[in-house]
């Protein structure tokens, strides 16, 4: 078997990075892979403005307190006003451009409006309250890098600085189908020996939270002459298979012996629990070779190696530049003493004190432990784990997302 670290790199390694390019509109690229950094074409904000409802002062007219200052004018956001008249005051607004002349903007709690006049008894140091002129970005500068996966912040970065459209790679187009004559969908009748395919609803799920475009060639047989065809329709217009179960070494197991058919298995059996049973190859076509991921069929299984390494490699082949997710050390508040020789995810929830608890039982097949956790601890093989112990926790957040 192949330790995680290995099986990862492989995966990565053999990734096809997708090469198409098109312009999208800012508002609908969220979710998408930027292809190129963009750099901003204006300082942002444009002109000094107020930060504070208030008044824009010279402070060189507040030489003795209190002061009386008349008010000359008043400027709101979305227009200029005049320059300041010596010994006045000018109403501002939250945004609103700082008029020349003035140094700083007293926030309106700090003074009192007497009729056409502002009293003031608090000296402003100057520049108090005034956001500068390209404090936030300077024209010319690099805002978001390319193989960034755009955020709505990133979007909304774009858009403040006036940038419409975005380029960005195309959504990757993911074939899946399910194996096992076990299956049903919900809503159909259920016979003994049935179960209903949690996996087509995960999977497509978390395709879909990628940004791909998925396509369900929906349930196949357990029959090697259905797999091979499944197979083959599935690599027709598709940038990755991934399909759920027959990959273990049942007699009924046949997406192995299909994917060696079709083309190549490259990798099978990693060291990891649960999900020992993960595929990789190749499916060929007339044209090119279509990458292939076959996870275990229980759901627990399928999960974890979904998250833990085809999420890494599906970013890959969507241009991202980060693949690895963020993971933070917490106290352990249970105690694991039979640790397997494998590397494990455990299923488990964070705490508000920087503890970490366990879900009781950690069977593949047992999916409620992943509805109740938010998140996994990540177990180096043969490692017991102690009440009070540091382990190494990955939330949901980086992993669903």
């Amino acid at each position: 078997m192949l330790s995680f670290e290995l099986a990862l790199t492989r995966l990565l390694a053999a990734a096809p990075v997708l090469t198409d390019v098109s312009l999208q509109p800012t508002l609908a690229a969220a979710g998408r892979v930027l292809a190129e950094t963009q750099r901003s074409t204006l300082d942002a904000p444009p002109l000094d403005n107020s930060a504070m409802d208030g008044y824009a002062v010279a402070v060189a007219d507040l030489a003795s307190l209190p002061a009386r200052l008349p008010v000359s004018q008043r400027v709101v956001a979305g227009s200029v006003g005049k320059r300041l008249q010596p010994g006045s005051a000018a109403r501002i607004f939250t945004g609103a451009p700082i008029p020349v002349g003035a140094d700083a903007v007293l926030m309106q709690e700090r003074c009192q409006r007497l009729g056409d006049e502002v009293l003031i008894d608090h000296l402003p140091a100057l520049g108090e309250h005034i956001r500068r002129a390209a404090s936030d970005i300077a024209a010319g500068s690099d805002i978001l890098a390319a193989g960034q996966r755009l955020r709505p912040q990133d979007t909304a970065l774009a858009a403040s600085v006036g940038i419409a459209r975005l380029p960005v790679y195309r959504r990757l187009r993911v074939a899946v189908f399910f194996t096992g004559d076990e299956l049903r969908m919900p809503g159909e009748p259920l016979p003994a020996g049935a179960i209903y395919n949690a996996n087509r609803f995960l999977l497509t799920a978390l395709l879909g939270q990628l940004g791909c475009e998925v396509r369900d060639h929906g349930q196949v047989a357990d029959d090697l002459a259905a797999t091979r065809q499944a197979l083959r329709d599935a690599a027709q217009d598709n940038d990755l298979i991934v399909t759920s179960g027959g990959v273990s070494v049942g007699e009924e197991d046949h997406v192995k012996a299909a994917v060696d058919a079709e083309g190549r298995l490259e990798m099978w059996q990693i060291a990891i629990k649960p999900g020992k049973p993960l595929a990789f190859g190749q499916v060929a076509t007339a044209v090119r070779a279509v990458p292939f991921i076959g996870l275990p069929g229980n759901p627990v299984s399928s999960f974890v190696t979904f998250v833990m390494l085809v999420r890494p490699f599906v970013l890959q082949m969507q241009g991202a530049r980060q693949t690895a997710p963020a993971s933070y050390p917490l106290r352990a508040d249970f105690d694991w003493l039979r640790p397997d020789a494998r590397r494990e995810f455990l299923r488990a929830r964070a705490s508000a004190d920087d503890g970490v608890e366990l879900f009781p039982q950690q069977g593949s097949g047992v999916l409620t432990s992943a509805v109740w956790g938010d998140g996994l601890i990540d177990n180096a093989p043969q490692q017991a784990i102690r009440r009070g112990d540091t382990v190494r926790f990955v939330p949901f957040s980086e992993l669903l997302a």
